[in-house]
């Protein structure tokens, strides 16, 4: 009788990891949808900076209305990060040649104009924020499928607030915890388990995205003790990639990326006793993808493996890592 592992609760063959077209078109409404919920708070920033440039005569009393010069920038072309530089000449300097050069051409249709370049370089900080997106998607979709598995086996846990950068207990009302999570922790018997988003490990000298240790929250409550733990090969328990992004033309470039960071953490854990166990969770995989991931589940090289767009096969791997 053949061995059974982690990854045969969920696959059979490698067959089953591949995509279908029903989860990549599922996959693309999802970013687009995410896309729109993250615009809609610039698109109702643009209505209120019509609205009040509405009111004045031409676009030279812009100048005089103080507190909206921080849009005004904006639509100047200036960056959020670029305005902590500039001193107020400089600030006044840009609005004036915006107004001189884009605004005053456009004679009565000058407040569109405003608001159209507004949307331009909002746009573009939004595209920017939208790059990485499909990966805080996936980091989420993780996220919640740990936490629900904890549940129904009965664990409590904590989790790490990105934004205070403190561990908090589980309550009753987990909703949308997810959307702040940088780490979750849980009992196993008598050890902790404790698992960190996107940290770099020394020994790798990379970021890996998931990675489980043997310790409990008080090992990463700041900075310094963490950088200790992160050191400390021998209580690495697992260390997965997560690859969110779903368009079939970037999935070899995902496994690709995803592989070298894991060749990586294999070649570094090489001589540690016992080296961690690895797997890889991915969205968009395609069947060379697949039988290449089902060739190194087989040899060993990978320990477990899960398509992201698969409820089961995430639930499958989030189980196991609760267990190990």
């Amino acid at each position: 009788m053949a061995l059974l592992r982690p990854y045969h609760q969920h696959l059979t063959s490698s067959s089953d990891l591949v995509t279908s077209y029903e989860a990549t078109r599922a996959g693309f409404v999802s970013l687009a949808l995410e896309k729109n919920r993250q615009a809609t708070p610039l698109v109702q920033q643009a209505r209120l900076l019509k609205a009040a440039a509405s009111v004045i005569n031409s676009p030279l009393d812009l100048l005089s209305i103080k507190d909206i010069e921080p849009a005004l920038l904006v639509a100047a072309g200036i960056s959020d990060k670029a305005t902590g530089y500039l001193q107020p000449s400089d600030k006044q300097e840009a609005i004036l040649a915006l107004i001189r050069n884009y605004l005053e051409p456009q004679g009565e249709s000058w407040v569109e104009e405003l608001v159209y370049r507004f949307l331009l370089t909002r746009g573009d900080t939004l595209g920017g924020m939208m790059r990485n997106i499909a990966g805080v998607l996936a980091q989420r979709k993780t996220t919640r499928s740990i936490i629900a598995a904890l549940t129904i086996t009965g664990q409590s846990y904590q989790w790490l607030d990105t934004s205070t950068n403190r561990w908090v207990e589980k309550s009753m009302d987990d909703a949308d915890i997810e959307l702040r999570v940088r780490g979750l922790s849980w009992q196993k018997g008598e050890e902790n388990r404790t698992l960190v988003y996107n940290i770099k490990v020394p020994s790798v000298n990379k970021n890996v995205d998931l990675c489980l240790f043997n310790g409990s929250p008080k090992d990463f409550a700041t900075g310094k003790l963490s950088k200790v733990t992160y050191g400390m090969s021998e209580l690495y328990i697992a260390l997965g990639e997560l690859k969110g992004g779903i368009d079939p033309a970037g999935a070899d470039e995902h496994w690709k990326t995803a592989q070298s960071a894991l060749n990586r953490i294999q070649r570094a854990f090489m001589e540690k006793a016992p080296s961690p166990y690895l797997f890889f969770i991915g969205a968009a995989i395609e069947k060379d993808m697949s039988n290449e991931i089902w060739q190194q589940l087989e040899s060993g090289i990978l320990t477990n493996a899960a398509n992201l767009t698969s409820e089961a096969q995430v639930a499958s791997i989030c189980l196991w890592l609760c267990r190990l």
